[in-house]
């Protein structure tokens, strides 16, 4: 019988991690390989040339590879987007230089606003105009759309995002305008506001369809690049690409829209995270993913993971329905310095895949929180990445004596010192991401991912008053883990502002419009009927307020009894979001959301067995609170599920380790994670 194998990858700023499903046996490999910054699918193909080799199945068996990617993003942060002009309604020229003026640092005497995408010259009106009903007040100036091409022609623009006053309620002239452009000029990458993002909030729109515009052709060329080179190695494979939504799309779909693929690879980790809390029975997880460049938190709560209706990166506003994430820039490769206060500070610039860690000893100089790890004996540079990339502890002493002698510190209290600054920042991010929710950090477990995450969740949990982390199986590479299990998902939208009650009627007319546009995407990917499911959220408000809060729905039940379920749930989330409801004052309904749903096949992961706790051969001196402690060293294979294993202790696997302080314990579940305990006198 033919293989079967199916391969999830995350491509992060340091690592590639895979993950190798044998559908057939149910068995799961993983594997890591450096990233290559300049040409990610190298480092994609090469990770699973290694697969074949080690594990030992054809290339040719390939039948799906589900690729999460960071190009659309690195592109946004580092501004490598080609030429791009917008065209929009005549007057509304300057929104993208107006942007919004909200403070992000109230005490700061200027404002910093992020740098426009489009710079004002090539921002075109041009005469139009649709009401909010979406009736036409203003015919479209066909002749003044031809005099704009010439000049996008004329300044060599590469792509152009068309985004109308009030197109969301009627696109028909967003489409004659498309149209025109791509009679004028056939290889102009061209994005209407009405297909990416058809929803109120000119800025928010208009942000959303530029980068989506700016990025069709730089993901354009990859995903011909990586189709080009995977015919060759894996022909058989049907390519899938990570989206913001958690879902997967198609290599079309994704040159298509593009902008949906920024923080692609974060939301496998949190697909996981949604997985393994129904696994594990904790419906309440706070996901952290600690890899080599960034720390990204999720949450789930009563075993949802909260999605919002709009992101940002590098200050943008990107309006498409992403899970809820933070991130800051605190990974293993984060640099250590000295600021002008003499103060040890960590990140976000990070020592990346090249050079990397100065104890990588591929030319970094820099001390990282890597080469602090290594310095206190939390990592083992003889096993490091399962023994293939050993460690240079001279090189790490080496980084830290500069920091050392600033500070006029011994080596060991830098390295000490940037563990401490490093769980300081992770410990705020993790605590903002469930303050900003009305959420206590004691009522969760953390749940710790990412190679460089081991070493800190339980300090972090400590601070936090989390007595309860887990460090699941597979929790190098748990993003590329959480991808392995993606369905196809596309979402869709109808903006529709009025009062909740009186607009149920049209609400159901609106669903089944988005139900049909569903159907037929859903088709175009060659999923069958049965395969199908869809997901219904609705965006309410209190009357009179500026902002929405998404409100998920059972099905699409715009009865008397539904509308009123909705206000309910409504209520409640937004008492636990900002500490009242107001339930006298009517709501509004925003815009109704569908999120269609093709299931991929799930073929059933084989299980290993649990082995017994043994005697510990090896010990080191690791440095906790009081300084080094000669310490037990562990196989993650030899932790019990039945005798508890207490810290100090340090647990390792061939991609990442644990370290577990004094004052916790430590047992394997059935699942094959390992649950640590913090005890009640600590």
């Amino acid at each position: 019988m033919q293989q079967d194998i199916r391969i999830a990858v995350d491509i992060g700023g340091t690592f590639t991690d895979i993950e190798i499903l044998d559908a057939g046996s149910g068995a799961i490999h993983q594997i890591k390989t450096p990233s290559t910054p300049a040409d990610p699918s190298i480092g994609l193909l090469t990770g699973i040339r290694q697969a074949s080799e080690r594990f030992g199945f054809p290339m040719e068996a390939v039948q799906y590879l589900l690729h999460g990617t960071t190009i659309a993003t690195n592109a946004v942060l580092e501004r490598k987007l080609p030429l791009g002009a917008i065209v929009t309604t005549a007057g509304f020229e300057d929104v993208m230089q107006i942007g919004r003026h909200g403070r992000t640092d109230v005490y700061a005497i200027t404002l910093a606003q992020p740098e426009p995408l489009v710079a004002r010259r090539f921002c075109f009106g041009v005469t139009e105009r649709v009401n909010a009903e979406g009736k036409v007040t203003v015919p479209l100036d066909e002749d003044g759309v031809r005099r704009i091409a010439a000049e996008l022609a004329r300044a060599e623009v590469k792509s152009v995002a068309v985004c109308l006053l009030h197109a969301y309620a009627n696109p028909a002239h967003e489409r004659r305008i498309g149209a025109l452009l791509t009679e004028l000029l056939p290889n102009l990458a061209i994005t209407l506001a009405s297909d990416i993002s058809p929803e109120i909030r000119e800025y928010e729109r208009m942000s959303t369809t530029a980068l989506n515009a700016m990025l069709v052709p730089i993901v354009q060329r990859y995903t011909d690049r990586l189709a080009g080179r995977l015919r060759d190695e894996i022909p058989e494979a049907q390519v899938y690409l990570v989206q913001s939504n958690g879902g997967v799309s198609g290599l079309a779909k994704a040159g298509r829209e593009p902008a949906r693929l920024l923080l692609s690879g974060p939301s496998g980790g949190a697909a996981a995270a949604r997985r393994l809390s129904l696994e594990l029975a904790e419906p309440n997880l706070v996901a952290v993913d600690m890899g080599g460049t960034s720390f990204d938190v999720s949450v789930v709560h009563d075993g949802q993971i909260s999605m919002v209706n709009e992101g940002e990166v590098d200050g943008l506003p990107v309006r498409l329905p992403m899970i809820e994430m933070r991130t800051i820039g605190a990974g293993g490769g984060s640099i250590a310095w000295v600021d002008d206060g003499h103060r040890l500070r960590i990140g976000p610039h990070s020592a990346g895949a090249d050079p990397g860690p100065a104890c990588y000893g591929k030319g970094g100089t820099r001390l990282t929180v890597t080469d602090a790890n290594l310095l206190l004996g939390r990592l083992d540079g003889a096993s490091f990445m399962g023994g293939a990339m050993p460690l240079d502890h001279e090189a790490a002493r080496k980084a830290a004596q500069e920091i050392a002698a600033k500070l006029d510190l011994s080596i060991d209290q830098v390295a000490a010192g940037v563990i401490d600054v490093a769980n300081s920042a992770l410990a705020t991010a993790t605590r903002l991401s469930l303050f900003e929710k009305g959420m206590d950090p004691e009522d969760f477990a953390l749940l710790s991912f990412g190679g460089a995450g081991g070493v800190h969740a339980c300090e972090v949990a400590e601070e936090l008053g989390i007595n309860r982390v887990i460090f699941p199986a597979h929790a190098s590479t748990l993003s590329a883990w959480g991808i392995l299990w993606s369905d196809i998902a596309h979402d869709l939208s109808a903006t529709q502002i009025g009062l909740f009650a009186e607009l149920a009627p049209s609400l159901g007319d609106k669903a089944e419009r988005l139900v049909v546009e569903a159907q037929a995407l859903l088709a175009e990917d060659g999923v069958a009927p049965e395969a199908q499911r869809f997901e219904w959220a609705v965006d309410l408000r209190y009357a009179g307020q500026a902002f929405d809060l998404r409100v998920p729905l059972d099905g699409a039940d715009f009865s008397i009894a539904g509308v009123a379920k909705a206000t309910a749930a409504f209520h409640d989330l937004h008492r636990q979001r900002f500490s009242y409801d107001e339930p006298q004052v009517a709501v509004e309904v925003v815009a109704l959301r569908l999120k269609a749903i093709g299931g991929l096949a799930k073929p059933v992961a084989a299980r290993g067995g649990l082995h017994q706790t043994e005697a510990s051969t090896r010990s080191r001196p690791v440095h906790g609170r009081h300084g080094a402690v000669a310490t037990p060293v562990w196989d993650r294979d030899a932790i019990s599920s039945s005798q508890p294993l207490a810290g100090p202790a340090i647990v390792e696997e061939p991609y990442t380790s644990v370290y577990l302080p004094a004052g916790w314990t430590i047992l394997t579940h059935e699942s094959g994670a390992l649950v640590a305990d913090r005890s009640a006198s600590h």
